[in-house]
């Protein structure tokens, strides 16, 4: 089965996720191939999908794009790791800026494993360090793409995370990098999400295909609207297709 997703709704309309309404994707950007290898493995219809969420997010036609941006699982197992890597794999091939992925999961951190990299040196130790961000983080295999991953996570490094540290290193990273990505822990496990997607351009939620409840669907957003975390749009991950996907590419 396709390893697949698409982008729902953007923000102000993800009410309508709830009854099952999907928007039209957006037509394609200009695309700015930038030298590198890719960071992770994607392929066939899924490359096709992270792609357009990529255009969707961050080169739909605004005033203020969004150069942070939060993807938060509404449950764990979601594939927010999964997501947030081939979404700013996908971004750095397509601009000539730097782009930065950050490992915010300090409950189960993963982002090093997607990319096949260590993790010994990341995000919790920042937070308790004083060097700049830029000793903290790893370059991958595009030029342009780094990774921050998590680190070596203790409980003082966890309160940290939404605590003022944390803000002031969001802020480095924006002006260190021109595209940054956090993955973090899911909601129903931790508020995170809505401190983070507060200090940040907004949210993107993450449901999984035949699993995500719309109970659950409600509850995070209704969560996320009372901290007044902004909410740019749900992603629907592992959709699967009822044709084969050579069939589904030429329609």
């Amino acid at each position: 089965m396709s390893r697949n997703f698409e982008l729902l709704h953007e923000a102000g309309r993800v009410q309508e996720l709830l009854r099952q309404r999907v928007v039209e994707q957006a037509g394609p950007a200009p695309v700015l191939l930038v030298p590198g290898t890719p960071s992770v493995h994607i392929d066939g219809v899924a490359r096709e999908e992270v792609s357009k969420l990529v255009q969707r997010l961050f080169f739909a036609p605004s005033p203020q794009r969004p150069r942070q941006v939060v993807f938060c699982g509404t449950e764990p197992g979601n594939g927010s790791s999964w997501m947030a890597a081939r979404a700013a794999d996908l971004l750095a091939a397509q601009v000539p800026g730097a782009v930065c992925v950050v490992d915010c999961d300090l409950q189960s951190p993963s982002l090093h494993r997607e990319f096949k990299v260590q993790n010994q040196f990341g995000l919790a130790d920042a937070l308790v360090g004083m060097e700049s961000i830029r000793q903290y983080v790893q370059q991958l295999s595009r030029p342009n793409l780094w990774l921050l991953s998590s680190g070596m996570v203790t409980d003082k490094s966890r309160q940290l995370l939404t605590m003022e540290p944390m803000r002031r290193r969001l802020l480095e990273l924006r002006a260190e990098f021109d595209y940054v990505l956090l993955d973090v822990t899911a909601l129903s496990v931790a508020n995170d999400c809505s401190v983070l997607g507060n200090w940040c351009d907004g949210i993107t939620l993450v449901l999984k295909a035949n699993s995500s409840s719309r109970k659950g669907a409600r509850q995070a957003l209704k969560d996320l609207q009372e901290a007044n975390a902004p909410v740019l749009g749900a992603v629907l991950n592992q959709r699967t297709f009822p044709i084969p996907e050579g069939i589904y590419k030429r329609l």
